[in-house]
């Protein structure tokens, strides 16, 4: 903005426009000649830092300040001493019911109102808190009204990035409650299955000693075991915190024992087992499948393995093992810790009956029990 002109006996940088206005083509006439109501009001406007335009006259013709000038935009140079609806055809119907009320005497206030204006050479969301207020000529007649003003475009972005701002944060806030939440479920899982996993470490070295012929029998038989809860462990990690498929769980506690001859054969539905029925159940497929290996089908190349399960509705489940084609099966003189976990200890986890049938064309293991609830399989 240039000074060094004066309007008025006022010095500012709109003084050069409002010198160059040809005032006597003008509905006001000559300077000269003007009211003294409207230069007092030219002089005050002028005079203000605050953003501030007026209209006067029939016309409405406008006036503006230093401070007003950079909300016109490239209106700048010619707007001054034109009519209102000339300089700002773009907003002309949004205000006009607010330049009503102030030709009829009565002042208004809007905050952050919005307008789509024109004045950089294209179309742009504004906002804008004013107040048009009437003015009176020396008679006390309204003859114009007075505006001022200041653009909030800016303050309005600003709160609605800050609104949004909040908005994420609560989200991120509620999306870390969940994760924490998740966390703690996972923590009391882990800590939940490695009680169990040890309980069944603690039982198989213990029944392994006790049963064993050697301290060298033991080892082997208790490495073998725990190797196996491993495995299943493995799964279990790989699939889900809570729960192991069925199919993955058997054929890893089968691999060992599969010798490529395709003799071992698995049939039945998708099914999800507790990570504590996944333990117990991969234990019992592996003294299943040594047993079978060392004196049973899996020990002759002829031999074959049928392993079959079912789940029925509501949450009744039925698991079977059957070895055929092998050598002649003898009832055993004493049942081991394998028998008994095989029986017991699974059918104990299955809420149900677990029974192996030494049957003379081969042994069959029979289960019948209730799968965990879905909603259980984390506790």
């Amino acid at each position: 903005m240039r000074y060094g002109e004066e309007f008025l006996g006022v010095e500012c940088g709109v003084a050069r426009h409002l010198n160059e206005v040809d005032w006597a083509a003008t509905s006001l006439g000559p300077v000269d000649g003007w009211s003294l109501s409207l230069k007092a009001v030219i002089r005050t406007a002028l005079s203000s830092r605050q953003p501030m335009s007026f209209w006067w006259g029939e016309d409405l013709l406008q006036f503006h300040n230093d401070s007003y000038a950079p909300m016109l935009g490239n209106r700048v140079n010619h707007s001054i001493g034109r009519p209102f609806r000339e300089v700002w055809p773009d907003v002309w119907d949004a205000v006009y019911p607010f330049i009503q009320m102030a030709l009829s005497g009565k002042g208004t206030w809007q905050e952050n109102m919005p307008l789509v204006m024109r004045r950089n050479g294209y179309d742009e969301q504004t906002y804008w808190t004013f107040s048009y207020s009437p003015l009176y000529d020396d008679d006390g007649r309204i003859a114009g009204l007075l505006n001022t003003v200041t653009e909030t475009t800016q303050a309005v972005a600003d709160r609605k990035a800050l609104e949004e701002a909040y908005r994420d944060a609560q989200k991120h806030l509620v999306e870390r409650a969940g994760y924490e939440d998740e966390l703690r479920l996972l923590n009391r899982e882990l800590a939940h299955r490695m009680k169990n996993t040890l309980s069944m470490v603690q039982a198989i070295v213990s029944q392994s000693l006790r049963n064993a012929t050697s301290l060298t029998d033991a080892s082997a038989i208790i490495a073998a075991r725990i190797q196996t809860l491993a495995k299943a462990q493995d799964v279990l990690t790989g699939m889900s915190v809570t729960a192991a498929e069925i199919s993955a769980i058997t054929n890893a506690a089968l691999a060992p024992h599969q010798d490529g001859a395709d003799r071992i054969h698995l049939d039945g539905p998708r099914v999800y087992l507790s990570a504590q029925q996944a333990l117990g159940l991969s234990l019992a497929v592996h003294e299943l499948a040594t047993n079978a290996t060392k004196y049973g089908a899996l020990s002759v190349p002829q031999g074959r393995v049928d392993i079959t399960w079912s789940h029925h509705l509501g949450d009744d489940f039925t698991f079977d093992w059957r070895e055929s084609r092998g050598p002649h099966v003898l009832q055993p003189t004493r049942r081991g810790f394998g028998s008994r976990l095989t029986e017991r200890i699974v059918s104990d986890l299955f809420k149900g009956q677990a029974k192996i049938d030494f049957a003379p064309d081969g042994v069959v293991f029979s289960l019948v029990g209730k799968l965990h609830q879905v909603a259980d399989l984390d506790h």
